[in-house]
């Protein structure tokens, strides 16, 4: 089969190979799958360069999701399981992790529907308790995560301010269905948000981006407020002032989804089956902004690394090159 590989750590672009290598064995309780559409996440970034919390031995393929096909015709989402990762033609995955992929959605929006939707649906209502009525900030709202995060806080009656940069994004996010869009590029943040709310401030902020993101929330959130951490795409790691949040009296809450596999799988299957009710719904629908063939994975996680993609970009391994999608 053909499948990228990374043998040395650094940017995607530099060293990510397209090979051809055996098909992966699965190992016990496993199965093996036909890749349908792989969707490329920044954490895949993070294992190119070395640099995610899990780092599989040299040499491993990529992708952390996938919407793909057991040999007995089900079509199904799963997390394949390093160092047989998706973007490949085929991959391995725990057979009892395995969710049915939901009818109202392609191939490539399946795989998108997995880790960005998951996490949103428990930062905002495991974590944040997001409730009807309240005030959701949303920071790189037309990204992968957040915007994923946009569409499940409408759904859950919230008021969406996104923060965004650039106008294109600008324009996403309010396809999405915001109901502000700040760019962070020529916006004053903080008082936008406060003067949005009537000096409140947002009773939940959404924020897979850290560093300034991180400072200028805890700026403008409300009495109660919570802050629910999802990652650091702008590369730095805030230092939370704990005095601020004690005298300011929000919370500032942590989200690892991938420990709900282990620490509480039935969550997992529960939270995917409202997942699958919404977008049998049609009140969410990943954005996939780009479906590429296989031998144009290296250059999507690159990327989205750089930050310059809007949505989702899907690796469909059966597109020819060339061949519209």
């Amino acid at each position: 089969m053909k499948a990228w590989r990374v043998s040395a750590n650094g940017e995607p672009r530099e060293v990510m190979r397209l090979d051809e290598v055996p098909d992966p064995q699965p190992g016990p309780g496993q199965l093996l799958l036909r890749v349908r559409a792989a969707n490329v996440n920044f954490p895949d970034a993070l294992l190119c360069r070395g640099q995610y919390q899990v780092r599989p031995p040299l040499p491993f393929t990529p992708g952390l999701e996938i919407c793909g096909e057991t040999d007995d015709g089900r079509r199904v989402i799963a997390n394949p399981a390093l160092p047989y990762g998706g973007l490949a033609e085929y991959a391995v995955a725990d057979a009892k992790a395995l969710l049915p992929a939901p009818d109202a959605l392609d191939d490539a929006e399946a795989a998108a529907l997995h880790i960005g939707y998951q996490t949103g649906w428990f930062g905002l209502h495991r974590r944040a308790h997001l409730k009807e009525g309240e005030t959701l900030l949303v920071h790189a709202a037309a990204g992968g995560v957040g915007s994923a995060a946009v569409q499940l806080g409408k759904a859950a009656g919230a008021r969406v301010i996104g923060v965004v940069g650039g106008e294109q994004k600008a324009k996403t996010a309010h396809d999405l269905g915001c109901d502000l869009v700040l760019d962070r590029r020529t916006d004053d943040l903080v008082a936008a948000v406060k003067e949005a709310t009537g000096g409140r401030g947002a009773d939940v902020v959404y924020d897979p981006v850290g560093g300034d993101a991180y400072t200028k929330s805890t700026k403008c959130i409300a009495f109660e407020g919570r802050i629910v951490i999802v990652g650091f795409t702008s590369g730095t790691v805030p230092a939370p002032g704990l005095n601020h949040a004690l005298v300011k009296n929000y919370s500032i809450l942590g989200l690892h989804w991938g420990l709900y596999n282990t620490k509480d799988p039935r969550a997992v299957f529960e939270c995917h089956e409202q997942l699958t009710r919404l977008a049998a719904e049609g009140a969410i629908k990943p954005l996939v902004s780009e479906r590429v063939p296989l031998n144009g994975a290296a250059d999507a996680v690159q990327r989205v690394a750089d930050g310059v993609t809007t949505g989702r970009i899907a690796v469909l391994p059966g597109l020819e090159e060339g061949t519209p999608a």
